[in-house]
């Protein structure tokens, strides 16, 4: 997998809240980041070239479709689609623009190959993840991979809610906080990977990632989240690696549509290039698996990605045992961390170092 040169602006946080209500809040992140999501969305040839193509062809099939996936998540979450009203409004981009990428993974396998304008197809996002949980050590270490349109197109948002909780997440531009990874000031965290399903996995219309992964920002405790995890119908499957810091837990929940929590993975040439390298690579401390992670042995599948398609955009540690998560930009072995976040619970999110 070659290299390719893109801009890497500098990861920005925006505290926002207590806000009247969702809108709100959703208004002010739009209004906060209009030029990052305007340009985002200039840039994504999947949005250009697939999805807003299927929306706009006005088929039976698309309008049914998107018909159904819009009803049923503002229906489960009305909170979070008012949420994304409001990014629309604030940051002047179309609703619908908004409401694609949103859904992007719910959407795509429903596009007829032979509609979608150009070359340009999704890859799956595939994301590395070390869980490790010991007497020494207690980690987890999180290569955030995505598609080019993203490079320099997230942030970092704390959202206060009315009720005191607070949240932190890492937010590609445009979209719900996080479909990477978060925390909140009950001591929870996560982080997030891709589940290709295979075709008869999913569902149409069916409750977004997007839309449960921002509900898990509210959880209380590792049983609530669990519980928020298992009652949504999803479309298609997702990955989570659930962080307790105060009893010391991490669980890894794999999900499938009709609430099933487990799912028939695809492994693509791609994922089992990542996993064989990796069990070759010592690991016994913290360095040796942020160096794991920043591994580019296998030319055409690394560990650590710098396109053409797939981009590391950063990496998020997070030791339990420091109670800390820290983001790490540019090759993780190289140790070039920008930020770091006290996530004790019930304790405001201290930023020890931000943008060194």
């Amino acid at each position: 997998m070659g290299s390719c040169n893109v801009d890497r602006a500098r990861l920005e946080m925006f505290e926002v809240g207590p806000c009247k209500d969702a809108y709100e809040m959703g208004l002010l992140i739009g209004r906060r980041f209009s030029k990052l999501i305007r340009s985002r969305i200039v840039r994504d040839l999947i949005l250009q070239n697939q999805l807003r193509p299927f929306a706009l062809a006005h088929t039976p099939q698309s309008e049914s479709l998107l018909k159904e996936l819009f009803h049923n998540n503002k229906s489960k979450f009305p909170r979070h689609w008012d949420e994304l009203l409001g990014t629309a409004a604030g940051s002047g981009v179309s609703l619908l623009d908004i409401l694609l990428i949103n859904f992007r993974k719910e959407i795509l396998p429903f596009i007829p190959k032979e509609g979608a304008k150009g070359a340009i197809v999704d890859t799956s996002d595939d994301c590395s993840d070390v869980v490790v949980v010991g007497e020494s050590m207690a980690i987890a270490a999180h290569n955030e991979d995505a598609n080019v349109a993203l490079v320099g197109h997230t942030y970092l948002i704390k959202g206060i809610l009315p009720n005191g909780v607070f949240f932190v997440g890492y937010t590609y531009a445009g979209e719900l906080p996080s479909c990477a990874f978060g925390f909140n000031s009950h001591g929870l965290a996560f982080t997030l990977d891709s589940v290709p399903p295979v075709e008869d996995e999913i569902v149409a219309g069916g409750i977004g990632r997007n839309f449960i992964s921002r509900d898990l920002l509210e959880a209380t405790s590792m049983d609530d989240a669990m519980s928020r995890i298992q009652s949504s119908e999803v479309s298609v499957g997702h990955s989570y690696n659930l962080i307790e810091i105060s009893t010391r837990r991490i669980c890894n929940v794999e999900t499938a549509s009709r609430k099933r929590m487990s799912v028939h993975e695809v492994q693509d040439e791609n994922s089992i290039s990542r996993q064989k390298r990796a069990s070759v690579l010592s690991k016994n401390s913290k360095d040796d698996f942020l160096s794991l992670l920043g591994d580019m042995d296998d030319k055409n599948y690394p560990i650590y990605m710098t396109g053409p398609l797939l981009h590391t955009l950063c990496t998020a540690l997070i030791d339990l045992d420091e109670q800390t998560l820290s983001i790490i930009e540019g090759n993780p072995e190289k140790g070039n961390i920008s930020h770091v976040f006290s996530i004790s619970p019930q304790k405001g999110p201290q930023l020890k170092s931000s943008q060194k």
